[in-house]
């Protein structure tokens, strides 16, 4: 049986929309009720977690190469934008900002952490706010790092610094 080909192999550094920057540790098979299934064996450092994904879905579900340097530099472009906020209700937006936290896309990904960034003499957020801000900040700071030189913290500092060089929101 020929080895297929596929668009990511092991030690490659992917992102699952759900979960953010994972590492491909193998690819193997497994029988499941009486089929092989190849899968993606996904490493989150972080979480200590393992996921595996069919490698015939892997695209279904959203999964993706690590951001180009080109998408990085324009995520640092949104989060130096002007905060938008829609007045409509909380529990709307809130909906909104998770549903963009877990689709993978690192520039809407950027849009929540600039939207929710409050700076030090701004109101207070509320624990919601600050959960939504903290795991988008927390997923787009792990991909530059992965991105660029794998420093987390670097990766942190320099967002942080953006987002306060910014003009303050209206």
């Amino acid at each position: 049986m020929a080895k297929k080909k596929y668009d990511y192999s092991p030690n490659d550094f992917v992102v699952y929309p759900a979960h953010g920057v994972g590492k491909i540790v193998s690819i193997e098979t497994q029988e499941i009720a009486g089929f092989e299934l190849e899968m993606f064996v996904i490493a989150f450092e972080k979480d200590k977690m393992t996921l595996r994904v069919p490698t015939n879905k892997a695209e279904d579900v959203g999964m993706r190469s690590l951001a180009s340097t080109e998408v990085v530099a324009d995520c640092m472009k949104t989060l130096k934008g002007k905060a938008k906020v829609k007045k409509a209700m909380w529990s709307r937006r809130a909906q909104e900002y998770e549903q963009k936290i877990n689709s993978g896309d690192l520039i809407a990904i950027a849009e929540v952490v600039r939207d929710l960034h409050r700076a030090d003499d701004q109101r207070e957020q509320s624990y919601s706010e600050r959960q939504l801000y903290e795991a988008a900040l927390e997923r787009l700071t792990r991909e530059f790092a992965a991105v660029g030189n794998g420093n987390e913290l670097e990766a942190g500092t320099e967002i942080t610094d953006t987002l306060q060089s910014r003009a303050p929101a209206a």
